[in-house]
């Protein structure tokens, strides 16, 4: 079996244990997988010693056997620290390479950690790289990526956003999301806003080359996912959405994978690290969720609440159908003519079994 972690002993007698199991234990229990007795420890030091002390966990995320935390998590009276700080009992921290382990009090040193798992923290600034263990990828843009990331202290997960300043142009322009002053006000809308519908946002370091933004974590993924995964989604739940959001499924994040769940706004203008374009362009790359009116007017002006109306509308169509209201692969008429034309139809495949009511809204 692979060896994905060792426990490297600090004081003899104890003995190198190499893991290959997702669980082990250690403490006084002869059922524990280091079992510390008097041969280890001295008698006075024995008895502080709980039967079961700790267990340390390798846990797959999501079932991916490539993504992998490992965390201890302390069980005892007395106390379980790692490197000098107490983890406290019922409570977990994430282990990593070269973490010192000691028992009942910091000065009871016994092992040290070794992590064959690489966590992607090098390039993280200091502050983030104490603070946070990094995971799997969750996506990435023109700007930067996304990945998961694990608190030290409490194992909490979040999602953990770079964006870099420096590059990413088109057509020999700067991309408008690397502009440092553009990143820095989205960053003043994101602390600004506080909503139970709003992904809400942990911290923000910002570096010469790079914004680092840590995000709640949405583990449901994103509406437009859930939408193709299940071909469309019930009235019921469609209707539960519904009254959540704005803007387009791209940029909605869901909570868990039930069909009962809280859908919330991702932050505004880094969603996707993609330009606003982008972000509304879904299944053939086009803006399939923009207003007429934008459209007439390429973008430019004003406009009011009634394009984010709009917007939802085709949202409701998408998600009672599973399919857009607008053909992009008409050769009669382009993509464009038909939205401003408002060029579209309940087809009985698609809404036969959809209430009067649900398409009178759309």
């Amino acid at each position: 079996m692979t060896i994905w972690g060792r426990l490297c002993p600090i004081k003899l007698p104890f003995k190198t244990m190499e893991m290959t199991k997702d669980v082990y234990t250690l403490g006084r229990s002869e059922n524990c997988d280091v079992c510390v007795t008097n041969n280890e420890l001295k008698p006075k030091w024995l008895c502080v010693i709980s039967k079961v002390h700790f267990k340390i966990t390798r846990e797959f995320i999501d079932g991916n056997t490539n993504d992998v935390i490992v965390y201890l998590q302390d069980l005892s009276q007395n106390g379980t620290f790692v490197n000098k700080k107490k983890v406290g009992r019922g409570n977990k921290v994430i282990l990593e390479s070269n973490d010192i382990i000691s028992l009942a009090q910091s000065a009871i040193t016994v092992y040290v950690f070794m992590s064959t798992i690489a966590f992607e923290s090098n390039n993280l600034p200091p502050q983030l790289k104490n603070k946070y263990a990094v995971s799997r990828k969750l996506g990435s843009g023109a700007c930067g990526e996304v990945k998961m990331v694990f608190n030290k202290v409490d194992c909490k997960k979040f999602a953990m956003k770079t964006i870099m300043k420096i590059g990413g142009t088109t057509n020999g322009q700067k991309h408008p999301l690397n502009d440092p002053e553009k990143i820095m006000n989205e960053v003043k809308i994101l602390k600004a806003l506080k909503h139970p519908c709003i992904i809400r946002m942990e911290e923000i370091v910002d570096t010469p080359k790079a914004v680092y933004i840590v995000l709640e974590l949405m583990e449901g993924g994103e509406l437009f996912e859930r939408i193709k995964s299940k071909g469309r989604l019930s009235e019921k739940y469609a209707k539960l959405i519904f009254y959540q959001v704005v803007l387009a499924p791209e940029n909605i994040l869901l909570a868990s994978n039930s069909d009962i769940t809280l859908a919330k706004v991702s932050d505004f203008g880094l969603s996707k690290l993609v330009d606003a374009q982008t972000m509304m362009k879904t299944f053939c790359g086009t803006p399939m969720y923009v207003a007429p009116e934008i459209l007439s007017n390429i973008g430019r002006g004003s406009y009011t609440n009634q394009v984010d109306v709009w917007s939802l509308g085709v949202i409701l169509y998408a998600c009672l159908s599973g399919s857009v209201p607008f053909n992009c692969q008409d050769k009669n008429i382009s993509l464009q003519d038909q939205i401003k034309r408002g060029y579209y139809c309940f087809p009985s495949s698609k809404f036969g079994h959809i209430s009067n009511k649900a398409i009178d809204l759309v």
